[in-house]
């Protein structure tokens, strides 16, 4: 452990009290034992706050904060980055799960071949648990201008490095937020790398935004025009290759 650079975990929370128990529990299973777990309640109005209380009376890397108003993931997950105290940075939602070796695997990826940035592979479960498809067929590596045209990577196994980013964060989005943080970091090293193992579960939920292709199309086209500042014409053309990648290849 002592030779382990220290990891954050940046976990928003929201009503998400039917997953957070078993979420938290991937993390205490990890194999890698030099973390942080950053967890930022976004003013649950279920037992989230119970559940997280359970878990800081049995391990000091549990961090739980409490927003003051609803403020949405983005803002979650900013807060929890600007308290986070580990060299490298990564994400897990409070309702998806990680695989024991995750951190494991991930971290000695980067640091072996000096990758800054970094994703992996990952599963599709359903609301239940249930095994959906495996996201398998990731490139080895991405760039800002093919991420402008499709994002290959999953927040949940996202990882990057503070020695050498510092720390960035999300634009405040309702969705896509992470993606716009991929884009920052993109453009200051254009490379990120798949470490590729399927680290990771990733719940589909009915009732999310991000299962909503058609919406989707909205939270892009300010990426691109008013976050990226990219011209009309060059919106459109990284609109339509999303559209494409989205509708038609997956």
């Amino acid at each position: 452990m002592a030779n382990q650079p220290l990891v954050s975990i940046i976990t928003p929370s929201y009503n998400s009290s039917d997953y957070l128990s078993e979420t938290i529990k991937t993390v205490l299973s990890q194999s890698y034992k030099n973390w942080e777990m950053i967890i930022v309640d976004d003013c649950s109005t279920d037992a989230t706050e119970k559940i997280v209380n359970s878990y800081l009376e049995k391990d000091s890397r549990i961090k739980f904060f409490k927003n003051k108003i609803n403020s949405g993931p983005a803002l979650s997950r900013n807060k929890a980055i600007e308290y986070a105290k580990g060299r490298f940075i990564s994400f897990l939602d409070s309702d998806d799960l990680w695989i024991p070796n995750k951190l494991e695997k991930q971290v000695e990826f980067m640091l072996s071949n000096n990758y800054p940035f970094t994703y992996s592979f990952y599963s599709q479960i359903d609301e239940k648990g249930v095994f959906i498809k495996n996201i398998d067929n990731l490139p080895k590596f991405v760039t800002y201008k093919s991420s402008m045209k499709s994002n290959k990577i999953g927040c949940l196994t996202a990882i990057f490095d503070t020695d050498f980013y510092g720390k960035l964060y999300m634009e405040d989005l309702a969705n896509r937020q992470d993606y716009t943080l991929w884009l920052k970091l993109l453009k200051k090293y254009d490379k990120a790398y798949c470490c590729p193992y399927i680290l990771a579960k990733y719940r589909v939920r009915n009732n999310s935004i991000s299962s909503n292709k058609f919406k989707l199309i909205k939270y892009h086209w300010v990426i691109y025009k008013e976050i990226e500042k990219q011209n009309f014409f060059m919106s459109v053309y990284y609109l339509s290759n999303y559209i494409i990648s989205k509708f038609y290849n997956q």
